[in-house]
């Protein structure tokens, strides 16, 4: 069964900066291509960080302030501080960032995200030189599949080598990525099998099911016997 990886909705070739680039050009390639963050890259075009608009804000934030350590101030802090007074990208950057491969699937580029609290992701090589840029937003796109492409992947690939299963007895409904399944299986036990293969389907929004079985196969909870 084919998967959508990172490389299918990427977007490719994604503006970055060098370390050297200054600190308004930066606020100019932000607006110009109406990004959050771009990816820092070196003279061999491998990313070494990313420079964000909430790295630059520290200038605003800390405008006209000193230099002094406060008492009890936060690591975070003291570090937004120090960027207030930065002007080109290499003091400015998150480093090391976080990246990700064009072979990475959809789900392994969504948990990242989400762990690391992420909104976009650099896409490299096997170099780690930067060839795209990857958003939450992008991700979403495999659920633009047409519902008749992915009909035919359930039905070619999903189901197929899943013993117990007959394709002549299953039909299969898909109505905006909601995929319904009519039809009997040999063994009860078989149903949750089917439901999450298909739903491993990519584009797949749920599943429904109104399969019956042949043979009702699932263990039964243990009952005490009644004692008089």
């Amino acid at each position: 069964m084919s998967r959508w990886d990172v490389a299918d909705v990427m977007t490719v070739g994604a503006v970055s900066v060098q370390e050297d680039t200054p600190f308004k050009e930066i606020i100019d390639l932000l607006e110009l291509h109406e990004v959050n963050a771009l990816p820092v890259v070196d003279e061999f075009d491998r990313v070494v960080g990313i420079v964000s608009s909430a790295d630059l804000l520290t200038k605003i934030e800390f405008a006209g302030d000193d230099d002094r350590v406060r008492l009890f101030e936060s690591r975070h802090t003291r570090q937004a501080r120090t960027k207030a007074h930065a002007t080109a990208a290499g003091e400015l950057m998150h480093a090391p960032a976080i990246t990700i491969t064009g072979r990475a699937s959809l789900p392994a580029a969504a948990r990242i995200m989400e762990s690391a609290g992420l909104k976009r992701l650099p896409v490299v090589d096997d170099l780690g030189r930067l060839i795209g840029m990857v958003t939450r937003r992008d991700l979403l796109k495999v659920f633009l599949r047409a519902d008749e492409d992915i009909r035919r992947e359930i039905q070619d690939a999903a189901l197929a080598g899943l013993v117990g299963i007959d394709h002549s007895q299953l039909r299969v409904e898909v109505d905006d990525g909601v995929v319904t399944l009519l039809g009997q299986v040999e063994r009860a036990s078989l149903i949750p099998v089917v439901i999450r293969q298909i739903e491993r389907t990519d584009g797949v929004v749920d599943v429904v099911s109104q399969l019956s079985a042949e043979t009702d196969d699932e263990p039964r909870p243990y009952q005490a016997p009644v004692m008089f």
